[in-house]
């Protein structure tokens, strides 16, 4: 936590230096100084921080024209209301802003309308960054405030605008309350710095929640918003800064109902199961009718491949084995075209030395021949492989010796392959070729301090896509050759159950997500150079 204070105390240092530097910068004269200034607030009716406020009409004067930009996002009304105020004017320029609300206020309520910076000056657009105008239905103001940052549980930066929320502890709270009421209080960390400031609270307990509310209705949809939450209950007064670490649940388990997509194919989607449900069909099929189900290899999907029938319609059964629940669904044909084999090579024009080179198949694989496949390089050698069938992933894999500067020359001869409907492949051939061992950087990576084994250690580009990946239950020493020149970085997670890939939380389980750790600094590979990166992780 007192990291998190300097880190706030810092940003913030930060911001009055740059804003000071670019008011102390000088230029050219082109016409006159260039205004800068944003529009200032001269008066409000009621009056701001007004008690015992029973208006529904609200203005604020300017001293200059004034438009609104983004209001939709930027707005934040706390605690929230039903419907959300009408604002004008909305569109062109006025020198004021007027505010109608739409709702019956609660009694005794302390209320902030934030307006982030959505009033700009008319001619430039300098914002009048987080004006707020705050009234109270009761006697006093409340004037307590929370204060901390967020950040992606996964990824290197926050998304913008993230709700952050507070729940009062009371009879009517519970651990489902998030995803139905809205909060007491709400603010958000805008477009910029994923820090955030509730004001105007109220002393009591509270739950804090972060969501990045899609739908913008102030309560937490798991199918569309990242979450973060704090275990502990916050007693405010308190003057410790929180961090929310925002997550993705695994949605809870659910089956569409399943369509047929092409003749023989009849697509079961799902969620929130991570091996599949089981299928099977009730109706009974004609003994000519070949099945095999087959999951996507990249979405939560089972494809149902059967032989083309006539039949109207079949019935199914999908079962959850581990949660012990059973749907059932009529499945009507249509009128369509049946799925043909189609592969498509990995690698057709480069490869480099830690590729693999595998052929990926639309319909499912049952059968390769060896002995209609070869090899040359550049020379008509011929290179040994080995080809095998993934049946898992629905692909065969050709495994050879990748060597610098060569070229070679892949070919599958007529029924090398052969698929669930006994089609086969015409004739195949691929091209793909390797640079020089001059033309790619190698880098070596240590880890230090806290490190907590197993980890999974991935290299990433510069825009966190994956690269490179590494398992290990030890230390050791992770090397990565022949890397594309180009910028990476590390990701680090530390796989605390071990089943080599990053678990998400799970807010109702009270489950936060495996941590991950990320190099600061990104590291500028180019050909024909080693780097050697020490990464020591804190606490």
């Amino acid at each position: 936590m007192v990291f998190l204070r300097k880190l706030l105390s810092l940003s913030f240092l930060l911001l009055v230096v740059l804003a000071f530097w670019q008011c102390a910068k000088r230029g050219t004269p082109s016409g006159g100084a260039k205004d800068l200034t944003p529009p200032v607030l001269l008066k409000t009716e009621p009056e701001n921080l007004s008690t015992n406020f029973n208006a529904n009409t609200i203005r604020l004067y300017f001293d200059e024209y004034i438009k609104l930009k983004d209001v939709q996002n930027q707005l934040i009304v706390s605690p929230p209301l039903k419907y959300l105020p009408e604002i004008k004017p909305l569109s062109g320029a006025s020198k004021y802003i007027e505010i109608t609300i739409k709702d019956t206020l609660r009694e005794n309520t302390t209320y902030t309308i934030n307006f982030g910076q959505s009033i700009v000056d008319n001619n430039e657009g300098n914002p009048n960054s987080f004006l707020s105008y705050v009234f109270s239905t009761g006697e006093y103001i409340d004037s307590l405030t929370l204060t901390g940052a967020v950040k992606d549980a996964f990824n290197r930066k926050a998304e913008e605008f993230v709700s952050v929320m507070l729940y009062a502890i009371d009879s009517a709270y519970n651990d489902s309350t998030i995803y139905k009421s809205p909060p007491n209080y709400i603010t958000n960390t805008l477009d910029s710095l994923p820090f955030f400031q509730l004001q105007y609270l109220k002393a009591g307990k509270y739950s804090l929640v972060g969501i990045t509310d899609k739908a913008k209705n102030n309560v937490f949809n798991q199918r569309s918003d990242k979450i973060g939450f704090l275990t502990d209950t916050i007693t405010i007064p308190t003057d410790s800064v929180y961090l929310l670490n925002l997550f993705m649940e695994e949605p809870d388990y659910s089956v569409p109902v399943p369509t047929y997509v092409a003749k023989n194919r009849i697509l079961f989607g799902y969620n929130g199961d991570e091996v599949g449900p089981k299928i099977k069909a009730l109706t009974e099929l004609p003994d000519s009718v070949k099945t095999k189900v087959l999951k996507d290899r990249e979405k939560d999907t089972l494809n149902y491949w059967l032989s083309p029938t006539d039949i109207d319609s079949i019935i199914f059964t999908v079962t959850n084995e581990k949660l012990n629940i059973i749907d059932t669904f009529t499945v009507k044909t249509k009128k369509l075209e049946v799925d043909s084999l189609k592969l498509n090579a990995s690698h057709n024009r480069k490869i480099g030395f830690e590729d693999k080179f595998h052929i990926l198949s639309n319909t499912p694989l049952i059968k390769i021949d060896t002995s209609l496949i070869q090899i040359m390089d550049k020379d008509s050698v011929f290179t040994p492989f080995e080809a095998l069938l993934d049946t898992i992933k629905n692909k065969v894999d050709i495994n050879f010796e990748v060597i610098d500067n060569q070229r070679y020359a892949i070919a599958l001869m007529p029924g090398a392959i052969t698929d669930f409907f006994g089609t086969q492949n015409d004739t195949l051939k691929y091209n793909p070729s390797t640079g020089s061992y001059a033309d790619y950087g190698d880098m070596t990576l240590n880890l230090s301090g806290a490190v907590r084994y197993p980890v999974i250690v991935q290299l990433t580009n510069d825009k966190g896509d994956i690269i490179r990946e590494k398992f290990a239950e030890e230390p050791q020493v992770f090397q990565f050759n022949y890397l594309e020149p180009s910028q990476y970085s590390f990701r680090i997670i530390f796989d605390e159950n071990g089943n080599k890939k990053w678990d998400t939380g799970n807010y109702l389980e009270k489950l936060q997500p495996e941590v991950i750790k990320y190099y600061p600094d990104f590291i500028d590979v180019r050909a024909f150079s080693t780097y050697n990166e020490t990464f020591i992780i804190a606490n």
